[in-house]
Parts: C-alpha cells; sequence; structure tokens
C-alpha cells in the first residue's frame, strides 16, 4: 500500500502487529505546532514534522499533514522559509527539521502585523524527501466568514474558493504581484455607505471577513510579465472577477510600508481565470443638459520636475512655493520625459470629457504657468483657442505647493466678473470661485474645492492635534480640519451668491472625505444636494484604497441649483487601474526579449488615482406663451420655448433650442428656423397624456414627418395605428426637409 494511503488505524495496526515504524511517525505534527491559538505553543522549539509540499514559493514552501486532526480550530498546515529557491517539489512528502518561529510581516512597532504574525519553520537543518506523488484535498472555504471567525485557522492550509470573488484593488499588481479579492461583489468604504459609527464598523468587519491578497508567492519586485495579467491585454481592472481559486493561505503586508496595514493572502496553487465584467469604457456615461461641468484631480501635474529641470528646458530651478523656491516642494514628473507622458495622459482625459468648464486640482501653485501648459496641449488636442485658463483671483491661490484651478471653453461660457478664492487660514488650498454666464444669459457659480488630506497626521503633542488625528472612526486623520474646511465653504458660498446675485452654485473637487463622512454631512445637512448620491445612490465611487472603493470627489449644489443638474456621473478611467499604466518610469518591469515590458500607452486610462466628475447642467432660458397666439424669439443661447395653446410662431434664434409640447391643444405652431441635430421637439407630456408607452413614437406609428410646402409637418395619431383616430398636424417646421429628421435625434419622447 502507497505510505501516503496509510491512515492512522493503520499506523495502530502496525504497531499493534510489532512492526518497526518509520522515524517520521513519532515528529511532531503540524497541527500540533500550529496549536488553536494566534501563536505556536512550541515558539523556539527546534523539531522535525512530516508533510506534503503544496506550494513553492520563490524563499520556501508549504507543507500540509497528510491526514490532519479533524479540528476545524487548528490548522494543518505551515510555510518553510528557506530564504532562497527550496529544492522540494509539490507532492513530495517531507520531513523538515526546522526552529519553529513566528514572524512578523511588519515592522516592529506594526501593530495590525504583530497581531497576526505567521508561525513557520525557519533555520532548517534538514529536508528529507520521503516519497512523491503525494495529493492534499482541499479545504472548501466559503466567503465571508462567520462572525468571529477568522483566516488564522486556516494558516498554511491548502484550501478551494468555489464562489466568484471580484478584484478590488490592483494597485500592487505590477510591482508585488499581489490583486486584492472580496467576494459578494464590489467592496465599499465603509464611510462612504453609512455614517462614522456601529453600522459602518461592522460592515467594515463583514468585508474583511470576506476579503484576501492574491499573491504570486515572490519575492521579487516587478515581476515580469506582470501576473495574472497575460490574458487581458494588460491587468485585471478592479471589478473584474476570477472563480473558482485554490491555493494556500498566508499572511503579509498589503502595502508599500512595513509600517501599514496586513491581510491574509491566498497563493494560488491553479492558475486563476479572470473574467473581464468591468471593461473600459471609451467615452462617460451621457449626462444630458446643455452646458457639461467636470472636476477633476490631475495627479501632481507640475512643470517644475523633481530634478530641478522645467517643461521650458531651464535647469537648477526649484518650485516656487509662496516667496521661496525648493526643489523640495516639487511634485509629480520627475523629468521632462516623465512630463510628457503624463500630459498626454491628461490631455486624452480631458478631451473625452469634452466639459466646457473643468475644475483641477494638484496642479502646480505656480500662476497661470501649469495651467496655461496643460491648456495649451489640450487646444492643439481638440482645436485652437478650445479652452482657456480662469485667471488666478486677487485674492491669492495659497502657499500650498498644489492649488485648484480652471478652465473653460469661451464659445461656450463667458466669465461674469472676476474669479475670486477664500483666503481663510483653514483652507490648504483656497477654494477657486468663478461666475459664468451662458449665451442666453443664464448664470451659476463654480468653487472647486480640495480640502485637507487623510495622510500625515499631527503628531499627538501638536497644536493641531485635537480632532484631528485618526479616532479610529473610518474618517482619518485631519477630519476636524476638514469639517472646518466645509463651514468655512458655506460661508464663501453666500458671499459668493451676493457677489453674482444668484443663489446657483455648483461645488466640485476632491473633498478627501467620504459620502457619510463628517464634511460631506455638514454640507448636505445645511441644504447642499448631493449630486452623485442623487443619481448613483449604490457605490459611486472615485478612488480605491486598501481594498474599497469610495467617493472622495464630489459634486454638490446649492438647494437652487439642483433642479437644473441634469445628471452626474464617475467616469471610472482611473480608480480602477492599475497604478503601472501611470505616467511614471520607476517600478516598471525591466524590458527584455522575450517578455512584456513597461506597460503605460499614450491613453487616457490611468491618467490620475482618482476619477473625474461630469455633470451635466439644464442651463436653459426658459420661455413661456400665453394662451392666446403668440410670437415667441429666443435668445442667441439655449432656450426652452412652450408656446402653451393657440397657433404660435416660434424662433429659436440660436443656440440649441428645446420646443415644449404638452397636449394636442398646442396644435398650429410654426417654428420658422428649426435645425436638425441641434434642436429639439419635446413631446413628452403630449405622447403621455395620449397613453403611448413604447420606445419610438415614429416607427410605432404615432407621429411623422411629412413634407408639405415650405417645410415639414409634424403630425400626431391620437390613439396611434391601432386606432381609429388619424394623423392631424402639431406644427410646422419651416424650410426643413422630412428626410433631415430623426426620430432618435431630433425628438425627446421619454
Amino acid at each position: 500500500m502507497p505510505r501516503h494511503l496509510i491512515r492512522r488505524s493503520a499506523l495502530s495496526l502496525l504497531l499493534s502487529c510489532a512492526f518497526a515504524l518509520p522515524a517520521w511517525a513519532a515528529d511532531t505534527p503540524i497541527y500540533t505546532i500550529q496549536g488553536s491559538g494566534s501563536t505556536s505553543p512550541l515558539v523556539g522549539q527546534v523539531l522535525s514534522t512530516t508533510g506534503v509540499v503544496t506550494k513553492v514559493n520563490s524563499n520556501g514552501f508549504f507543507i500540509q499533514d497528510l491526514i490532519g486532526d479533524g479540528n476545524p480550530a487548528t490548522s494543518d498546515g505551515i510555510f518553510v522559509f528557506t530564504g532562497s529557491a527550496p529544492t522540494v517539489a509539490v507532492g513530495n512528502l517531507v520531513r523538515v527539521t526546522a526552529r519553529v518561529t513566528e514572524f512578523n510581516t511588519g515592522a516592529a512597532t506594526n501593530a495590525d502585523t504583530l497581531a497576526h504574525t505567521v508561525t513557520e519553520l525557519s533555520s532548517v537543518s534538514s529536508t528529507t524527501v520521503i516519497g512523491t506523488g503525494y495529493a492534499i484535498t482541499p479545504t472548501p472555504l466559503s466567503l465571508p466568514l462567520a462572525l468571529g471567525d477568522s483566516f488564522e485557522r486556516f494558516e498554511g492550509m491548502l484550501v478551494a474558493i468555489s464562489q466568484q470573488m471580484t478584484v478590488q484593488q490592483n494597485y500592487f499588481e505590477a510591482r508585488y504581484g499581489q490583486l486584492t479579492l472580496g467576494a459578494g461583489g464590489r467592496h465599499e468604504t465603509p464611510t462612504n455607505r453609512f455614517r462614522p459609527g456601529t453600522q459602518a464598523a461592522a460592515f467594515a468587519d463583514e468585508q474583511a471577513r470576506g476579503r484576501l491578497i492574491l499573491d504570486d508567492g515572490s519575492s521579487v519586485q516587478n515581476p515580469n510579465p506582470t501576473p495574472y495579467a497575460a490574458a487581458f491585454n494588460g491587468v485585471p481592472r478592479a471589478g473584474d472577477t476570477v472563480d473558482p481559486l485554490t491555493g494556500v493561505i498566508d499572511y503579509g503586508l498589503t502595502t508599500a510600508s512595513n509600517t501599514g496595514a496586513g491581510a491574509y493572502r491566498l497563493h494560488p496553487t491553479a492558475a486563476p481565470v479572470f473574467s473581464a465584467t468591468n471593461p473600459r469604457t471609451l467615452a462617460p456615461e451621457a449626462v444630458g443638459g446643455n452646458v457639461r461641468v467636470a472636476s477633476m484631480n490631475v495627479l501632481n501635474f507640475f512643470t517644475t520636475f523633481t530634478n530641478g529641470t522645467t517643461a521650458s528646458g531651464q535647469t537648477g530651478q526649484g518650485c516656487t512655493l509662496g516667496a521661496s523656491t525648493a526643489a523640495g516642494n516639487c511634485r509629480g514628473a520627475d523629468n521632462a520625459a516623465e512630463f510628457v507622458r503624463q500630459r498626454t495622459k491628461i490631455v486624452e482625459a480631458l478631451a473625452g470629457l469634452n466639459a466646457d468648464v473643468v475644475g483641477l486640482m494638484e496642479i502646480q501653485n505656480n500662476g497661470s504657468v501649469a495651467p496655461q501648459n496643460l491648456v495649451d496641449a489640450l487646444n492643439a488636442r481638440v482645436g485652437a483657442a478650445t479652452y482657456a485658463v480662469v485667471p488666478d483671483p486677487a485674492s491669492g491661490t495659497g502657499t500650498d505647493a498644489i492649488k485648484v484651478a480652471m478652465i473653460y471653453k469661451p464659445a461656450k461660457l463667458a466669465r461674469s466678473g472676476g474669479s475670486a478664492s477664500d483666503a481663510a487660514a483653514i483652507n490648504n488650498r483656497p477654494p477657486l470661485a468663478q461666475t459664468f454666464a451662458a449665451a442666453n444669459g443664464e448664470k451659476f457659480t463654480l468653487i472647486v474645492n480640495h480640502f485637507k488630506s487623510k495622510s500625515s497626521c499631527p503628531a499627538a503633542s501638536d497644536a493641531d492635534a485635537a480632532g484631528n488625528t485618526d479616532s479610529g472612526d473610518g474618517q482619518g486623520c485631519w477630519n476636524a480640519r476638514r469639517v472646518q474646511q466645509a463651514q468655512a465653504l458655506r460661508s464663501f458660498v453666500a458671499l459668493r451668491q451676493a457677489a453674482s446675485a444668484s443663489n446657483d452654485v455648483l461645488l466640485i473637487g476632491d473633498m478627501n472625505a467620504y459620502a457619510q463622512e463628517d464634511p460631506i454631512h455638514d454640507l448636505t445637512s445645511s441644504g447642499y444636494a448631493d449630486q452623485v448620491g442623487r443619481f448613483t445612490p449604490v457605490l459611486g465611487y472615485s478612488y480605491v484604497f486598501d481594498g474599497t472603493a469610495g467617493r472622495l470627489d464630489h459634486a454638490i449644489s446649492t438647494a437652487t441649483m439642483s433642479p437644473k443638474v441634469a445628471r452626474t456621473v464617475h467616469w471610472h478611467i482611473d480608480a480602477d487601474e492599475s497604478q503601472a499604466q501611470d505616467y511614471n518610469l520607476e517600478f516598471k518591469q525591466p524590458a527584455c526579449a522575450a517578455c512584456a515590458t513597461d506597460p503605460y500607452t499614450p491613453t487616457l486610462y490611468r491618467a490620475s488615482d482618482h476619477d473625474p466628475v461630469l455633470l451635466g447642467l439644464n442651463l436653459y432660458k426658459v420661455i413661456n406663451g400665453t394662451a392666446g397666439r403668440d410670437v415667441l424669439v429666443g435668445t442667441p443661447g439655449d432656450d426652452i420655448i412652450t408656446g402653451g395653446a393657440g397657433a404660435d410662431i416660434l424662433s429659436g434664434a440660436g443656440g440649441n433650442n428645446v420646443f415644449v409640447y404638452t397636449s394636442l391643444r398646442d396644435a398650429g405652431d410654426t417654428i420658422t428656423d428649426f435645425a436638425p441635430a441641434a434642436d429639439r421637439l419635446d413631446l413628452r407630456a403630449l405622447l403621455a397624456s395620449l397613453g403611448w408607452q413604447g420606445t419610438d413614437p415614429v416607427a410605432e406609428g404615432w407621429v411623422r414627418f411629412i413634407d408639405v410646402a415650405g417645410g415639414t409637418s409634424v403630425q400626431v395619431d391620437a390613439d396611434g395605428p391601432a386606432g381609429a383616430a388619424v394623423f392631424r398636424p402639431l406644427l410646422t417646421l419651416t424650410g426643413v426637409a422630412a428626410a433631415s429628421l430623426s426620430s432618435a435625434r431630433d425628438l425627446i419622447a421619454r
């Protein structure tokens, strides 16, 4: 009988029959070494144990007891640290003599990793292969674990996960061969869904019990080719899925810092198969409206580089910060080569957004130099003079190395008055405000913001420590300051409303606070409307951190502005992408003849680490007629014109106009200058009053376009093709051929 099929009962039989047992039968079993606690009861002892090799890594191998003790509280597997490439193979039955240790994967002061030390065998004195061809049946693992359960009891064991897992984060895939996976779809930052407190903490715990790191088992940095990327022409995006999985459970760091968090991980023993369930999009979702507003964090766009050179070719330069210069203040690109790569990606993203005004965060605070450099490149891409820079305000841009900025399309929006900033000392980067007027005279004020980040906590002895250190409620450091910045922003909004004589204000930017955290709550509980939450009530996100997604980038409006917001979306071109695809030249795979090289491409993907926000505004001039015969003339801009009952003469007079019809009593109108592909007929209320519930009223026989003398007659059948009624004229479009009209393009039916 093969040795690996001998059960304990058989061993007892051998003993009773006075047969000589093999030497390894008296070894300390792996489950005894592991014990039922978080650490081994045999730490420090040199002993021998036996197990089947289940996984070989670059610096050691995992072994598992051939039979196990059947106790779910004790692990049957353990890692053997060799420090170099092992000489054993999967399926070997081996006897190992080594010292039992508890390995801390982080720094000596890292409380998280100290609480999750890895029981392993190190200082190996001998490894003997007893036999080959052995196999361990994986232990089924269902996620999330039960409340109070831990991955500790599976440490070192071969497990099988049959359920679908979702890629939560790929930040370290190219550098360390790691992907964060989680059960139950995308994992959300708890304070993005819940107010800080008990519910958020319980949600965080539930997600943590369903999350693992998929690790390539190599200690090599920037492995080439990138693990798990072969089938993707790149790397899996966050949101892509994988199933099933088989591998060995381990524990290790999840960040580039040994003081950062750790997590349990799975070293796969079979190649994972991914599905591209969250594919890239070529354009943002439609947002409607007639004015497009965007917000984009440009990830430290500096025209002065960290090597002291500049985009204009100067050398030996520092970065301006207030009245001083210092090379240490430079961020972003290290040199001209990185800068071109960075700018190319940002330009492609801005071109794809095609917004009429864009708020920018993390741009160098060097006057108009950095914004103008970006606009020049953008105009070279989309057309000369398409965009212009909003000048810095007289009240200044603060003393931080970065600032907020604004660019806009002068052909679409005109600046009404000068720009302004809030120079209050509480602001790290003063908010920037500008009122814009459309060609129809409608105005709104845009304020770009960048609140204090969650990082670089103040020391306990620091004057800023009160309320600004990490309280453990999920809001991170500097929460108190961000709340004060939100309060100051509300005061600044009131000043801008008075200055512009309009209550319509839109706040955009990187608030460095998730949707339910105190700074956002301060605004939304004071009458402001969260426009992302309004249109994306489930998992609106712009940023991925530590395996969870949430929104730091917001669009928040005053109450009067909210009805004018047609739709708000995040365009997921950055947060779900791998860091390896950004502009940086460091931490990239070395080139070789037979493997992948730098994954950078001159495309919009991973232009930043934050997803941009895009809004559509209905900034129309509303013109209403009377119950009689009216002659209504629109503005040079975009108008919504409702003639009402009676035979009216209507003219849009320029712009992209909407002509509204609410009932058949509105029949008899003539539109003198309707422009197909620019103007539209809004028949929603009329068709609803007739009971139409379809998708295309022209194709379904409720509306038709008929050539008549001098133009096109738009006609309506009041009961559709199945009824007895016949088509009757609703309005005439002067100088328009019926063939030039498109139902999908020129009608608003639903």
